[in-house]
């Protein structure tokens, strides 16, 4: 029944032109689910006891009943693999394969962000890659020091990631043919690093200034430290390696929630609405899947108790849906805030939308005036100098433009985590390695920060000093730690 129904929304989804990587649909159970949950939603990793954590909780939480499991999970791979419960009926059944298969699917191929920083094809098999590397390692070298290691890569996940360049790609095999010689290689380039220099810093007045160690700013904390920590052996450098490509891997999914799941609910509608009119489903399908669609969608209003901010899959819905109606029944409004698209075919315009943006921009290019209303938005300034909070701009001719700056600024991956680069290493000295915090508005590091450079300090081996710098190039505050009280 359930390849009756996914062959059916198959043809839908090509009717509409949704381009896919192939699709592999698989059937497990509640546990199965929360195992899933527990690893990041990927079919093969790694252990670690944050999994197992993570398991625990998630399996004491849905027996009482204070939570339920996803219909659904969806891998980025090629082929797309969707994870679907079996206790669901066949409408979930079919909402959740328009949903992942055709929806999310169809984003992982198509947007930028996922085109530029993963490989689909390759994921699986670098996932077990690094699942039988890490047990060989656990073997070799003991549980407890593979466990250290990977609790600080993992403290540092959200600093090991590429924003700019462009990442290898390579398959199993590919991997394991390289390791040998990525490792002896490193090490030569590390050993070197430290061998040539000088013993002894020149003392006369007329030496050079000392060259600064990187010569610019790297904001890839985890592959600074694979490349150039002094004491990591290579077994150390690789799982530093594996677990920042992994970290890569997600990255994309981070900026993109709001699109992401936005694009798969609008498609999920939209699907299964042109197979009711087709008559491939019964009217109580189509209630029990609008019910959990009405669910899924619903913002609750600020003042409600439910009111956690803003329900990603509500304002992306809303947004694609929006983008469709200025294409096909503009105002003159719409005319005004969008001449580029208003009233043009709404397949490529959604194409587009989807393929060439991040939430941050994608809010900032399409949000309409239309929706700012409908989801009733205004602006706080929560300064604290002052004792009261200020509405800064509500959902008026006077306000919009802010109201859609601030909204997008809220998915801006810059204002929401810190910008901290390695600044620089002690080469002629006690080879420390300091990095420095570039505050946005101002805004100072959370007090944990100390916790946090231990890991870094575990890593790098010797002192490690932080610096936070305002705006004005003002340096505010400064921790050190030495690898000692790691």
């Amino acid at each position: 029944m359930i390849e009756q129904y996914h062959e059916v929304i198959r043809a839908t989804a090509q009717r509409f032109g949704l381009d896919t990587y192939p699709n592999q649909l698989e059937i497990i159970t509640s546990e199965q689910m929360m195992d899933a949950y527990a690893s990041v939603g990927m079919p093969v990793n790694y252990r670690h006891w944050s999994y197992g954590k993570e398991f625990i909780a998630t399996e004491k939480n849905y027996k009482r009943g204070q939570m339920g499991l996803a219909y659904e999970i969806v891998i980025n791979s090629e082929p797309c693999i969707s994870y679907l419960m079996e206790e669901n009926t066949m409408a979930m059944q079919a909402l959740v394969i328009a949903h992942a298969a055709y929806g999310h699917n169809s984003f992982f191929k198509g947007n930028y962000l996922f085109r530029m920083w993963t490989d689909a094809s390759s994921i699986i098999d670098y996932l077990v890659y690094s699942k039988n590397y890490v047990a060989e390692c656990e073997g070799r070298y003991g549980l407890d020091a593979v466990e250290e290691l990977l609790d600080s890569c993992h403290a540092l996940m959200n600093h090991g990631v590429d924003r700019y360049r462009r990442p290898s790609k390579l398959s199993l095999a590919q991997e394991q043919a390289a390791r040998a010689d990525r490792e002896a290689y490193a090490q030569l380039q590390v050993n070197d690093l430290w061998r040539t220099l000088p013993r002894k810093a020149a003392s006369d007045d007329g030496a050079a200034p000392e060259r600064r160690f990187p010569s610019e700013p790297q904001e890839n904390l985890l592959y600074f430290i694979e490349k150039n920590a002094p004491l990591l052996e290579p077994w150390q450098r690789e799982i530093v390696r594996i677990v920042r490509k992994i970290a890569q891997y997600f990255y994309p999914q981070r900026q993109t929630q709001v699109m992401n799941e936005g694009w798969a609910t609008f498609w999920h509608h939209r699907l299964l609405n042109q197979m009711y009119d087709d008559g491939y489903l019964a009217d109580g399908m189509m209630i029990e899947w609008l019910k959990s669609h009405t669910n899924v969608v619903a913002q609750p209003p600020v003042t409600s108790r439910n009111y956690s901010g803003i329900n990603p899959y509500a304002l992306g819905f809303a947004m694609y849906t929006d983008i469709k109606r200025i294409c096909e029944n503009p105002t003159d409004e719409d005319r005004q805030w969008f001449p580029d698209f208003a009233g043009t075919p709404w397949l490529p315009t959604l194409d587009h939308a989807m393929r060439n943006f991040k939430d941050e921009s994608f809010i900032g290019q399409y949000l309409s005036p239309k929706l700012m209303r409908d989801f009733r938005l205004f602006a706080i300034v929560d300064d604290e100098k002052d004792s009261e909070l200020e509405i800064a701009a509500i959902h008026d001719e006077n306000g919009y433009r802010s109201l859609r700056e601030a909204l997008s600024r809220q998915y801006d991956l810059g204002s929401r985590e810190p910008n901290i680069q390695v600044w620089n290493v002690n080469l002629r000295g006690d080879r420390s390695l300091t990095l420095r915090h570039t505050q946005h508005n101002d805004r100072p590091l959370h007090d944990s920060s100390q916790e946090v450079l231990k890991h870094v300090a575990r890593l790098w081996g010797f002192d490690v000093h932080l610096e936070s710098v305002n705006g004005r190039g003002e340096s505010t505050r400064r921790w050190s730690v030495s690898p000692s009280k790691a």
